[in-house]
């Protein structure tokens, strides 16, 4: 299987006739998102700890939700990863 960096790598998974391949690009999909969306967290949680007196102060991400929902979002992605990653296990399915 070749290496999925990308959404766009995923985009002829999706489409195949095997499910094995669609649950794959699904698992990729996804994990792409969940790491994407855990960068922007963990970027917000830093800027918000840094302290204002710092001459080099990071800014903060633009987003217009709130970071609780941005948190639980990513949990959410997480345990739904978790849930995808056993069912792999159990139908054989290399990840």
């Amino acid at each position: 299987m070749r290496e999925v960096k990308d959404l766009k790598d995923t985009a002829e998974m999706m489409s195949s006739e095997d499910y094995k391949e669609r649950f794959r690009a699904e698992y990729h999909q996804t994990k792409i998102r969940y790491e994407r969306l855990k960068k922007f967290n963990t970027e917000i949680e830093a800027v918000s700890k840094m302290p204002y007196d710092m001459p080099c102060r990071i800014e903060m991400p633009k987003h217009d939700c709130p970071e609780g929902i941005l948190r639980e979002q990513q949990r959410c992605m997480g345990e739904y990863l978790h849930l995808l990653e056993l069912r792999a296990v159990i139908e054989g399915i290399d990840l």
